[in-house]
């Protein structure tokens, strides 16, 4: 459209065209209806925003903590962030200003700021790695997975080490990324969908209609989020855990070891499932249906055969083999190809970027030209401008990551013993590379692919050190390492992208940025020691938080280092077998185009029910049902309230996790033992009890 209008302009008759539609565009312009000083971005910096901004990191950091202790997956959370930053401020300055003491009014600069430094933090408790890498490094899940116990092949919690660590590897992403943003926001123009849609949010908050809006779907999220939380008590209340049998009340449905197919009204999954598109939600459950359903009975009916009779049941030589290794080999089928292909977007995206870039600054020669005349809109003229004039010199960032890179590889050997400095000092020497291309690929199909390249760093740093060089732990502290840097850079990048179209200034950003990572690299720790003390059994496949990423990780630390060796009889064939499938499925679905392959399902959400069974998948789909049903009765309001409900869902069962933690600590089980049976098992228990 911006080559159209340069293109009219050449022509006389033209001119007033162009002029005409951008005074239509003047007039629908964004920064003219909200148009006001910006504040500096000193004053963008609040006392109050970082007050907010650590209540819901603490918060947040529950919900996403819960989530990667379960099933791993985790929706974004950009959206809720922002509307309760809105919300708690918009409170507070209301009260004051009754009293005659507001002295600086609430903006949506400082709304993003409250936002990014949420993101942040809680951003952590993912790339932390406290439900894959980090817990996989500990002795609980190497002990499931064999017999090996030497020191290098396992380091357990502990809150000290942890917290260091997190801030040694925290912050180099940061630093990465900072010097491309101009290139990444300005001249490529990325869309970046997550923040490109938390900003027109936070600036509609701050218009009469959207602050109405906002109020409403603040109340929506207050009401979900007491029923979520008053119905973990409930859960909690009549449910004594592995005493009753069971995990979680009411449960419809097979829960047995060997058959999870169950659904407990789980109202986490549920509003996870409300969040997720209906693909995804679908394609776990077909997943889990072809596992659980059809595979594993069928395997399991070859023991004695494909693998010893009387081996434990999480031994990896027999049925949890399978599980495990052909799960990671639909993830990773799924993971390369997107990996390549998003790859191949980024560098063909970034070629034809800089072909458009070096096309522009080339000023054509021609004889009776028309003046240039800029066909940039208001809106972005004026976003230009305050995007470039708080610069963050380039000086600062290159000496931060340089600074940043070698306090870390100095440290990182005495955190885990044995660790060779030098796996450390390769890996920053491509990071910048890494943060770039994942930064720059997010931007360009909304995909981060940060975890694919923590994959890829315990396979190539579990094969170069090998079991002589500090086993699975190298791999898996590389693992730590990239994700703490590629995760950051994209999220930044994202936040960049926010802060450009709501006038927050780059050096807010990324103060906010900072001090957020900060706040998670002491709250995620905490929030994970506390769930590791409270549940006794967290890391096995019996809990209620089984860790399933963390053995897969763990899994394949030990692959890297010590081949296919652990594999079952079979077990290689069938990987091979589902990782060409998966890579087939998703050059079918591209084949097919968006629209034709609606109806396929999606590899990587088939893989996770392998190892960790389908009752988080039937709780989604049920979510996905509500919200499908809601948008055909009324869409508009399933758009707006659908995402908030979602929230309020999550959060309120996730914030109850605290108060379940502390009673556990304290030693209270919960009063009453309740479960459902049929009517002849029922029978026989009556028959018993007479007796």
């Amino acid at each position: 459209m911006e080559n159209e209008r340069e293109k009219n302009v050449e022509d006389g008759t033209a001119l007033e065209d162009v002029k005409e539609e951008r005074k239509e565009d003047e007039e629908l312009s964004v920064e003219r209806i909200s148009e006001g000083e910006v504040p500096s971005w000193r004053k963008q910096l609040t006392l109050r925003a970082f007050a907010v901004s650590f209540l819901l990191s603490v918060m947040f950091c529950f919900v996403v903590m819960k989530l990667s202790l379960t099933t791993g997956i985790i929706p974004s959370f950009n959206v809720s962030a922002g509307l309760l930053g809105f919300f708690f401020i918009q409170t507070w300055t209301k009260l004051i200003a009754q009293s005659g003491m507001l002295r600086q009014p609430f903006t949506c600069q400082e709304n993003t700021v409250i936002q990014t430094c949420v993101i942040a933090s809680s951003g952590v408790a993912f790339s932390g790695g406290f439900g894959s890498y980090l817990f996989g490094m500990s002795e609980r899940i190497a002990e499931q997975s064999e017999d090996r116990k030497d020191a290098f092949d396992y380091k357990n919690p502990a809150l000290g080490w942890m917290i260091s660590f997190l801030f040694v590897v925290s912050f180099i992403g940061l630093f990465a990324v900072v010097p491309m943003r101009k290139i990444i926001i300005l001249d490529f123009k990325l869309k970046y969908a997550r923040g490109t849609e938390t900003a027109h949010l936070i600036n509609s908050f701050h218009t009469p209609e959207g602050a109405k809006l906002a109020k409403k779907q603040v109340r929506a999220l207050g009401k979900f989020f007491s029923f979520s939380f008053l119905w973990g008590f409930f859960q909690w209340f009549f449910t004594a855990g592995e005493d009753c049998g069971f995990t979680s009340f009411p449960t419809f449905g097979l829960q047995a070891y060997e058959h999870k197919f169950f659904f407990d009204f789980s109202a986490t999954y549920v509003g996870v499932g409300m969040i997720c598109p209906h693909i995804i939600n679908v394609s776990a459950l077909v997943g889990g249906i072809l596992s659980w359903g059809i595979m594993w009975p069928l395997i399991e009916n070859r023991k004695g055969h494909w693998y010893p009779a009387d081996l434990p049941p999480n031994s990896l030589k027999g049925l949890q083999g399978y599980k495990i290794f052909i799960g990671i080999a639909m993830i990773l089928g799924d993971g390369s190809y997107n990996f390549v292909k998003a790859r191949a977007r980024t560098l063909a995206g970034l070629l034809i970027k800089l072909l458009e870039t070096k096309a522009k600054s080339q000023i054509p020669v021609k004889q009776h030209s028309s003046p240039s005349i800029k066909s940039q809109s208001y809106d972005d003229q004026r976003r230009s401008q305050l995007f470039l004039k708080d610069q963050i010199p380039k000086w600062f960032a290159i000496g931060g990551y340089l600074a940043t890179a070698a306090i870390s590889t100095a440290i990182l050997p005495y955190i885990f013993n044995h660790h060779k400095w030098y796996h450390i000092a390769v890996i920053y020497i491509f990071a910048p590379t890494l943060a770039f291309c994942n930064a720059f690929g997010c931007g360009l199909t909304g995909w981060s692919s940060a975890s694919m390249y923590g994959k890829l760093a315990i396979l190539t740093i579990g094969a170069w050190g090998g079991a002589s060089h500090g086993g699975v732990m190298a791999p898996l502290v590389a693992c730590g390492v990239i994700m703490s840097i590629t995760a950051p850079a994209s999220d930044l990048m994202q936040d960049f992208k926010t802060g450009y179209m709501t006038l927050a200034s780059p050096r807010s950003i990324f103060v906010s940025q900072v001090i957020g990572t900060a706040m998670g690299c002491v709250i995620s720790p905490c929030v994970f020691w506390m769930f590791y003390k409270a549940f006794p059994d967290i890391g096995y496949t019996t809990s209620e938080y089984p860790a399933p990423f963390a053995t897969v990780y763990y899994t394949m630390a030990r692959l890297g280092v010590e081949g296919f060796s652990p594999l079952p009889k079979h077990c290689l064939n069938l990987c091979y077998v589902f990782f060409a499938a998966a890579v087939l499925i998703n050059l079918i679905r591209d084949i097919l185009g968006k629209k034709r392959s609606w109806f396929i399902p999606l590899p990587m959400a088939m893989g996770i029910p392998f190892f960790l069974g389908s009752y988080f998948a039937i709780d989604m789909c049920v979510g996905s049902l509500i919200l499908y049903i809601w948008q055909k009765v009324n869409k508009a309001k399933a758009d707006a309230f659908g995402p908030v409900v979602a929230s309020g869902l999550i959060c309120g069962d996730g914030m109850w996790t605290l108060p379940s933690a502390i009673l556990a600590l304290a030693g209270v089980r919960p009063p009453i033992c309740m479960k459902f049976i049929s009517r002849a098992t029922n029978s026989r228990v009556d028959k018993y009890l007479g007796s």
